[in-house]
């Protein structure tokens, strides 16, 4: 495959975020360039400028594990980063033919085991949900739907997290933190795109994103990646109101490609109750549906303000 502008950006933007200072280097008069130049990156990693460049302007196959390790100590990049390096270079040189997910269909098509959605079912204290790479709710629990009822609000959402995060302006109270969700979003689908770089599903989502969004799209450019497997995020429901929840991402050994994330409160917490009451709104025949999104913000049920 030929992902070399993706790899030539990819590492031109870690030089930029170097200082000098950071790699040990003097500063030096009259720098041209953010961060590190492409001679001092070189030198970093015990390389000539010449193969540096060739590096540099994408061609990444069939380079070695040592110089893709010398690359990243020089660019001191991160587990997560540096795991976008090698798949980066897998796919340039085709070598992760065997070990890529096999192509993940869409999740129209896709259907949990019944086994799986026994397990979601069995979780019933906290929102647990399936995702893919491209970030498509597949699967859920009861909880998890009440839980994300903004976003099954609108059609256009399509159950996927980033579409919502970007295009629905219900996720800005959603979301009390939105510019972290937003960097989290946008770093979950660049390392995607690494790791599958032939899902046409995930090209198309980028593309919409790209265009409808200046938020993501100034986010896109700056190709941070990261890994997102358990931490503390903050919530506002429009039913419960706020919720402090912890999250724990599990890859699916069955289903490559796919992850399983479980949301749970601290024990005797208001969060807890929160989500106790949750439970209980969407396990009730009668309780409302949730109201359209308008550009004047959402009312709760019996008409009260978020």
């Amino acid at each position: 495959m030929d992902n070399r502008e993706e790899v030539r950006e990819f590492l031109t933007s870690r030089r930029a975020k170097i200082t000098p200072g950071q790699a040990g280097l003097p500063a030096g008069p009259r720098r041209r360039v953010p961060g590190l130049r492409r001679s001092e990156v070189a030198a970093l990693a015990d390389m000539s400028v010449e193969y540096y460049a060739k590096l540099e302007r994408g061609s990444l196959a069939g380079v070695s594990p040592t110089v893709l390790e010398a690359l990243a100590r020089a660019l001191r990049l991160d587990d997560a980063e540096r795991a976008h390096l090698l798949n980066l270079a897998q796919a340039a040189d085709g070598s992760d033919a065997l070990t890529r997910p096999r192509r993940r269909r869409t999740k129209d098509q896709w259907r949990p085991h019944r086994s799986l959605q026994w397990t979601l079912d069995a979780i019933t204290a906290g929102p647990a949900f399936v995702r893919n790479g491209r970030m498509d709710i597949l699967a859920a629990n009861q909880l998890a739907l009440a839980f994300y009822s903004d976003l099954y609000a609108v059609p256009g959402n399509q159950a996927n997290l980033a579409r919502f995060n970007f295009l629905d302006p219900a996720s800005r109270r959603f979301y009390p933190d939105w510019d972290l969700f937003a960097d989290v979003a946008v770093a979950i689908l660049r390392t995607e795109a690494g790791r599958n770089p032939y899902d046409k599903d995930l090209h198309d989502l980028v593309g919409e994103l790209s265009t409808r969004s200046d938020d993501f799209r100034t986010r896109w450019s700056a190709h941070d990646v990261r890994l997102h497997g358990s931490g503390t995020k903050r919530f506002h429901h429009h039913v419960v109101g706020d919720l402090t929840l912890a999250f724990e991402g599990l890859e699916m050994a069955a289903e490559p490609g796919l992850t399983l994330t479980v949301y749970a409160a601290e024990p005797g917490s208001a969060s807890e109750e929160g989500l106790r009451l949750l439970a209980s709104w969407a396990a009730t025949p009668q309780a409302p549906a949730p109201l359209p999104h308008s550009t004047e913000g959402r009312t709760r049920p019996g008409g009260a303000n978020p």
